[in-house]
C-alpha cells in the first residue's frame, strides 16, 4: 500500500507540475501575441505613413511635370483669339483659316514642319498636275525635260497595255 501511496503522490505532484508549466506557457504564448499584434500595428502605421508619405511625393513630382514653363509666365492666355492676336497680319490670318484653327490652344496642337507640309502640299500637288497636262501636250516647264519624256512614255505604254 506504501507503493500506492507514493505513487498516487507522484501522480498528484506531477499533475501540478504540469499544471504550472501549461499557465507558464499559456502565459507566455498570450505575451508574445500581445507583442506581436503591437509590432503588426506599429508595422501598419510605418506602412501608412510612408505611403502618405510616398503619394506626396508622387503628387508633387506630378505637378512638376505637368506644367513645365521654360518660356516664363505666358502674356495670352491659351483660349484668346488668333484673329485678335495677329490683327494686322492678313497673310498670318489665313493659315490660320487654312488649318482651320481659331484659338491659340488649337495652334499649339500643331508642329512648325506641320503646318509648311500642311500648307505646301497643295501647291506641290498643283505643280505635279500642271507638269503632267503639260507633258502631255508635249510642252515642259523650264528644266523639267526629263520629267515631260519619262512622263509621256509610261503614258503610251499604258495606252498600248489597254488596246
Amino acid at each position: 500500500m506504501a507503493k500506492k501511496k507514493k505513487a498516487a503522490k507522484k501522480t498528484a505532484a506531477s499533475k501540478k507540475t504540469a499544471k504550472k508549466k501549461t499557465s507558464r506557457k499559456t502565459t507566455r504564448k498570450v505575451a508574445s501575441k500581445a507583442v506581436k499584434k503591437k509590432a503588426a500595428k506599429k508595422a501598419s502605421t510605418k506602412k501608412q505613413t510612408s505611403k502618405k508619405a510616398a503619394s506626396k511625393k508622387k503628387t508633387a513630382r506630378k505637378k512638376k511635370t505637368a506644367r513645365p514653363m521654360p518660356l516664363g509666365r505666358p502674356k495670352v492666355t491659351l483660349d484668346s483669339k488668333l484673329d485678335e492676336l495677329f490683327l494686322k497680319d492678313y497673310e498670318v490670318r489665313q493659315v490660320f483659316e487654312f488649318l482651320n484653327v481659331t484659338t491659340l490652344r488649337e495652334l499649339e496642337d500643331h508642329k512648325p514642319d506641320e503646318i509648311v507640309e500642311k500648307l505646301t502640299a497643295p501647291m506641290v500637288q498643283a505643280v505635279g498636275r500642271i507638269r503632267k497636262v503639260l507633258a502631255l501636250q508635249k510642252r515642259c516647264l523650264k528644266g523639267d525635260e526629263k520629267f515631260a519624256r519619262e512622263f509621256t512614255q509610261l503614258m503610251q505604254k499604258q495606252l498600248k497595255g489597254k488596246r
